[in-house]
């Protein structure tokens, strides 16, 4: 079992960056993939990026050239990097891991609003 804890988020105005992160209750050395989800007013929950123990990273087109997804296993924090955010990014931001097991965790979720 693992808690994930997200922090970072906020309010930005358009062009601007955030840095979110994602602390974990245990080592995240052998998740197998964690990654960052959204979910926008009235819309789905959709992937943003994601990462694999090795390090490959996958991103939403919507975000790619943008975001970048990071993990620290040694602190066992995943990071997401945002940069050149715009109105359409605003969104709860999730933090997930998915174990080998095949479990799917949750945090609780950070807001992320973009808005001059």
């Amino acid at each position: 079992q693992v808690q994930l804890v997200e922090s970072g988020g906020g309010l930005v105005q358009p062009g601007g960056s955030l840095r979110l992160s994602c602390a974990a209750s245990r080592s995240i050395f052998t998740i197998n993939y964690m990654a960052w989800y959204r979910q926008a007013p009235g819309k789905g929950r959709e992937l943003v990026a994601g990462i694999t123990s090795g390090g490959s990273t996958n991103y939403a087109d919507s975000v790619k050239g943008r975001f970048t997804i990071s993990r620290d296993n040694a602190e066992n924090t995943l990071h997401l990097q945002m940069n050149s955010l715009k109105a359409e990014d605003t969104a709860v931001y999730y933090c997930n891991a998915y174990t080998s097991v095949g479990t799917h965790y949750w945090g609780q979720g950070t807001q992320v609003t973009v808005s001059s």
